[in-house]
């Protein structure tokens, strides 16, 4: 079975409600050039609040399922198409999450991944909005293949890749938001999104699967993200890619078929030491 992804790479587009009518608007378009299964970028519905520490977002978080959830139901129900959506999660109050939905082609709620590693960097202050997941890693399988969810700082770990492989994901799709500050961005700009890109291609080597990281794009004092999001194939190859500043669609077709065959020839997990690995759990060595 061919299946074709797409992700919804923007900007903010000032309120919750305007980012919403955007990415339908933007699901509907892609499903028009035949898209399958279409993902936002991280926290879609609004900026990337996470730059600073105040109580005001979390006047926008929602229960999941809730109004946004049901928009994206509609959204995915009324173009046939499987939708992840990445959202601020209440859980109850004084309890977030940084959550993606994943919705079914006949929008069906399928259930939600809760992000796990949470960063807390300058401007990237994520530990004071979220606690970290409690979801582990599942999968869905949906009507277009079946697929795991990470989101962004989780890229980084190959542990948060391998176990959806394992447990049979297909196509790993990352909901991020990630760009350069300023005062880096001349001496360490290029080996920063070198380094974001070429991890995750690993991920899709490794683990026998295509990969697809959506970025947002534009400029949120002080971060300007940088976009490029991409489509990588089960060789690290990437088979689309969008700009560094520009909204866009980003799209390719994935062979899953293919995808099973290469597994066979390239059997990374038959050749696992896993009585070897005992080490992995213990924070150090």
């Amino acid at each position: 079975m061919s299946v074709k992804i797409a992700l919804i790479q923007g900007s903010d587009q000032g309120s919750k409600e305007k980012n919403l009518d955007y990415t339908c608007t933007k699901i509907s378009e892609a499903a028009t050039s035949g898209a399958n299964i279409i993902c936002t970028q991280e926290l879609f519905t609004g900026d990337y609040f996470c730059r600073t520490q105040s109580d005001e977002p979390f006047e926008t978080a929602e229960p999941i399922p809730g109004p946004s959830t049901e928009v994206l139901q509609k959204a995915a129900k009324d173009n046939n198409v499987v939708v992840i959506g990445s959202l601020f999660e209440e859980a109850l109050p004084g309890l977030y999450y940084n959550t993606s939905v994943v919705i079914d082609a006949d929008g069906t709620y399928l259930g939600k991944y809760r992000k796990n590693h949470i960063p807390q960097d300058p401007y990237f202050e994520e530990k004071f909005y979220f606690a970290p997941g409690d979801t582990g890693y599942p999968i869905w399988e949906t009507k277009f293949g079946k697929i795991g969810v990470i989101i962004c700082w989780d890229q980084w770990y190959p542990e948060s890749a391998r176990s959806l492989a394992l447990k049979g994901a297909e196509i790993i799709l990352v909901p991020t938001a990630i760009g350069w500050l300023p005062e880096e961005k001349e001496e360490l700009g290029e080996a920063q999104h070198h380094a974001w890109q070429q991890v995750q291609l690993g991920h899709a080597v490794a683990n026998g699967c295509y990969y697809a990281a959506v970025n947002r794009v534009g400029n949120e004092d002080p971060i300007e993200f940088w976009g490029q999001s991409f489509i990588a194939d089960f060789y690290g190859q990437i088979v689309s890619k969008g700009s560094i500043n520009k909204e866009e669609i980003v799209m390719a077709e994935c062979d899953l078929e293919k995808l099973k065959k290469h597994r066979q020839i390239w059997p990374f997990f038959r050749d696992r030491r896993i009585d070897t690995y005992s080490d992995l759990l213990k924070r150090s060595l």
